[in-house]
C-alpha cells in the first residue's frame, strides 16, 4: 500500500510544517444565534400550543412552583423550546435550586436566549425569551451556585425534553440510510484547529469536537484538562466517500498537526493532546499504518511519527461552546493568530479540495 502516500504529498507535508502553539481554551460565551426567526400570528400559536403552554409562552405567565414535569428530571439530553424546538439547555447545565422551577446555569450556546427588562408585579427582573420564536421562558438571576453565578429559572411548560438516546438513534438512522457515509475519529491536539480545517474539506459532512479513548463516562472539559480521564481531545468526522476518502482524511490529518511529539502539541502538554487515530475497521487501520510507515521511511519529519492507532470505542461530544469555535469567533486573537494561518496554508496546499460553498 505504499502508493497511498505520493511524493507530492510528502513535499506538501515538508512545506506545511509550522510552529504549533498552545490552544488558549476559554469558557467565554459564544454567539451562536439562530438566524431563522419564527413569526406566527396569535391565532396560529393558540392552535399549536396547549392552553397552559400558550399562557406561559405567549402571555408571559408562570406555572405554579413544584408543578412542572421537568423539575426533577435527571435524564441526559437536551431541553428545547416547546414552541419552536430551539435547543436551549443541556442536562449538564441543570441543577437543583430548590426554587420550584427547573434551573440552569447557562444556555447551550450564546444567542439561543434573549433577555429584556421586566418591571411587572412591582419587581425589577430580567426576563429570558427564546431568540427564535420570542416565547417567554422565565427569568434570569445572579444567584447561581456554579462558577457562572447565573440561574436561568425556567417554566417546564416552556420546555420540551429530548433524551440523548433519541438523538443518537436519529443520527444512526441517518447514517445507515447511506452506505457511502463513513466516520473517523482523530486526535491532533487542540480540537478547535483540527475542526476548523476539516470543515473546509470537500466531502466532509459534519465535524464535532469531543473526547475519546478514556476510562470516564461523559467527561467534562474540566475533567479532561486535569489529565485524569485518559481521554484525548478529538474531532469526529462524518464524510461522503463519493467526494473524499479515508486516505485524504489522513493526509490532511498528518499535515495540520505535529505527529512526532509525545502527549504534546506546541505548548499544550498532557495525555489529552496526544496524536491518535481511533479506527473503526480494518481498512482504516491499514491505510493509517501504511501512511505512518511511509512517512517514517522517507523521514518526512525530523523525528519519527508516534501517532497511536487505537480501536474506536466511544465518542463524547464536547460542550457546545467548543463546537464551531473558529466559525463563531473569527475575530478573537487566537483565531486570527493561530487558526487562520493554518487555514490559509490548507487552502493553498489543498486548493482543489476546498468546499466551494464555504463561509
Amino acid at each position: 500500500m505504499k502508493h497511498l502516500v505520493s511524493y507530492n504529498f510528502r513535499l506538501l507535508l515538508c512545506i506545511f510544517l509550522i510552529s504549533f502553539t498552545a490552544c488558549g481554551q476559554s469558557n467565554n460565551k459564544i454567539d451562536h444565534s439562530d438566524s431563522t426567526i419564527i413569526n406566527k400570528s396569535d391565532a396560529e400559536w393558540k392552535k399549536q400550543l396547549s392552553k397552559d403552554q400558550y399562557y406561559v409562552l405567549r402571555q408571559k405567565g408562570t406555572e405554579a412552583p413544584y408543578s412542572g414535569k421537568l423539575l426533577l428530571n435527571k435524564e441526559k439530553g437536551v431541553y428545547k423550546c416547546a414552541a419552536c424546538g430551539n435547543e436551549l439547555f443541556a442536562d449538564e447545565m441543570k441543577f437543583d435550586s430548590h426554587c420550584g422551577w427547573p434551573s440552569f446555569d447557562r444556555e447551550i450556546a450564546g444567542g439561543k436566549i434573549k433577555t429584556q427588562v421586566d418591571n411587572s408585579l412591582g419587581m425589577h427582573r430580567t426576563e429570558i425569551i427564546c431568540s427564535k420564536c420570542g416565547g417567554h421562558l422565565g427569568h434570569l438571576f445572579d444567584d447561581g451556585p456554579t462558577e457562572t453565578g447565573k440561574r436561568y429559572c425556567v417554566n417546564s411548560l416552556s420546555l420540551e425534553f429530548q433524551p440523548i438516546q433519541d438523538l443518537q438513534d436519529k443520527a444512526s438512522v441517518q447514517l445507515n440510510q447511506n452506505s457511502n457515509i463513513d466516520t473517523i475519529t482523530l486526535g491532533g491536539g487542540c480540537y478547535w484547529c483540527v475542526e476548523a480545517v476539516y470543515e473546509m474539506l470537500d466531502g466532509v459532512k459534519t465535524v464535532e469536537s469531543g473526547y475519546s479513548g478514556g476510562k470516564v463516562e461523559n467527561p467534562s472539559y474540566r475533567e479532561v484538562c486535569m489529565g485524569n480521564t485518559g481521554h484525548a481531545e478529538v474531532v469526529q468526522i462524518i464524510f461522503d466517500q463519493r467526494k473524499t476518502s479515508i486516505e485524504e482524511i489522513f493526509k490532511v490529518f498528518f499535515t495540520v498537526h505535529d505527529p512526532t511529539t509525545y502527549n504534546r502539541q506546541g505548548a499544550d502538554e498532557g495525555e489529552q493532546y496526544r496524536s491518535v487515530i481511533f479506527y473503526r475497521n480494518q481498512q482504516q487501520y491499514d491505510v493509517a499504518k501504511a501512511i505512518i510507515d511511509d512517512l517514517n521511511k522517507n523521514k518526512v519529519y525530523p523525528n519519527p511519527v508516534i501517532t497511536q492507532l487505537n480501536p474506536f470505542k466511544t465518542f463524547y461530544k464536547a460542550e457546545d461552546y467548543h463546537q464551531d469555535y473558529y466559525a463563531i469567533n473569527k475575530n478573537k486573537p487566537y483565531c486570527k493568530l493561530v487558526i487562520q494561518p493554518k487555514l490559509e496554508k490548507f487552502e493553498k496546499l489543498f486548493k482543489e479540495r476546498v468546499k466551494k460553498n464555504k463561509n
